[in-house]
């Protein structure tokens, strides 16, 4: 083992102005005769660099005495003469950080090494075996996470390092989808209003980032994820539960401008509150008459759920599915095709045109309908959440719980005051041509 050393004093940018140039890095100690930080910077260079040096064992030279081995790695370059970014140049208490990060990685080869990038494959692979959907976190993690944090070592994360990260997609502009394979960008945030939701997406892509660290984590590939779990906070106070609806009235001014084909999708996500995907795999075995149910086998969260249908509800589905293969696609367009993934787009923004809802609503929207329409008729917000495919009732209280009737509501129109039969105003409008 290695025998132990005078510690360094390089804390300080004056600290290692004292110490002395050249070929020869400083030390001090992490783990006393194994691993030392340290602190080299040539002769004629502004700004030195940080090393990690870590003890491997002994080997004997050519006069056959024993000599400690090294491995050393560089860190980065010190802030001597630039400010830390916390990544590519570091203070003394941010290479103190990534050093001990490194050493607490397990020592097994490639797998301490895990970067960002494998961190996510490996936990997008484990979301398809486990039968969820992907699509959101490839898209996102491509354009937000990969890009900045791929080629990192998730063991040598630091928690400034992700909050740098986090403001910076928080501030950038957003993206709309690549024309020609190329991004395209929307203006930037300005209203307090685009900067709330700039921060509320970059919450959702955090969210993603940390789920992926965390399967690290849990498979043993890091032994500390403080970084991103209780060092790294996402933003407060972000997310505005905006969610429309249409009442009634809008919903059969709807129905009535579809075509034919679009008009029974529309009806069937009325009835049921299904997401499109849902409805575009639906096949007719899937609905049971007996039981005036739907059978939903692939949902967003991977689960499957069985959707209780009204009377109406069940009478629709009925007439739709009488004499025909239960193996047959529920809905199909009116060539005989399969409803693929964005066909409803372009129909939905044409029949709000025609019903004259302004602006026009997305298909998604449809589910948000059912959902509010239940939640103000009384219906139980669990048994909301259950229809919905929720696991719990958190989603639906925050976009529907102000709809659904409460002790709140009910007081505040039984005691809150009331400014009926108010003062007629005293001023007197001139008559048409006086002057």
């Amino acid at each position: 083992m290695a025998g132990t050393i005078e510690p360094a004093k390089f804390e300080s940018r004056t600290a290692r102005g004292r110490l002395k140039r050249g070929r020869q890095p400083h030390w001090r100690a992490i783990v006393p005769g194994k691993v030392h930080l340290g602190y080299q910077c040539w002769k004629g260079d502004a700004a030195g660099r940080w090393l990690l040096r870590r003890y491997i064992g002994k080997h004997r030279s050519a006069n056959g005495k024993p000599v400690a081995k090294y491995r050393i790695a560089p860190l980065g370059l010190a802030d001597d003469d630039a400010k830390a970014n916390g990544i590519h140049v570091l203070t003394f208490e941010q290479a103190d950080a990534k050093a001990r990060a490194m050493v607490a990685a397990p020592d097994n080869g490639k797998i301490g090494r895990l970067t960002v990038r494998q961190a996510m494959e490996r936990y997008i692979e484990h979301k398809r075996d486990q039968g969820q959907p992907v699509h959101d976190i490839l898209s996102r993690g491509t354009v937000h996470i990969l890009p900045s944090l791929g080629e990192l070592v998730v063991a040598e994360l630091t928690a400034e390092q992700l909050r740098k990260w986090l403001a910076t997609m928080a501030a950038a502009p957003a993206q709309s989808r690549p024309k020609a394979g190329k991004p395209r960008f929307r203006a930037g945030p300005a209203t307090e209003a685009d900067k709330r939701a700039r921060r509320a997406s970059a919450n959702r892509v955090l969210t993603m980032l940390k789920a992926a660290l965390n399967h690290a984590y849990d498979e043993g590939h890091v032994i500390n994820r403080d970084p991103w779990g209780r060092k790294l906070k996402p933003f407060r106070n972000v997310e505005m539960a905006r969610v429309r609806y249409l009442t009634v009235a809008q919903a059969k001014r709807l129905l009535n401008a579809c075509d034919a084909d679009f008009r029974s999708l529309v009806r069937a996500a009325l009835e049921t509150g299904c997401r499109y995907s849902e409805l575009a795999r639906m096949e007719v075995h899937d609905f049971n008459p007996d039981a005036s149910t739907i059978a939903i086998g692939k949902s967003k969260s991977g689960k499957a759920r069985h959707v209780i249908l009204t009377p109406e509800g069940a009478d629709f589905f009925r007439q739709h599915c009488a004499g025909r293969d239960g193996t047959e696609a529920v809905f199909r367009r009116v060539d005989g095709t399969a409803w693929d993934k964005s066909d409803q787009a372009r129909p939905m923004r044409e029949a709000c045109a025609h019903a004259r809802i302004a602006p026009a609503v997305s298909f998604h929207a449809l589910r948000h309908t059912w959902a509010s329409l239940a939640a103000m008729n009384c219906v139980p917000l669990m048994v909301v959440a259950k229809n919905l495919g929720h696991a719990d009732t958190r989603m639906v209280e925050k976009h529907y719980g102000h709809l659904a009737p409460s002790f709140i509501i009910d007081a505040i129109h039984a005691g809150a005051p009331r400014f009926t039969g108010a003062l007629k105003s005293a001023v007197v409008p001139l008559q048409k041509g006086r002057r």
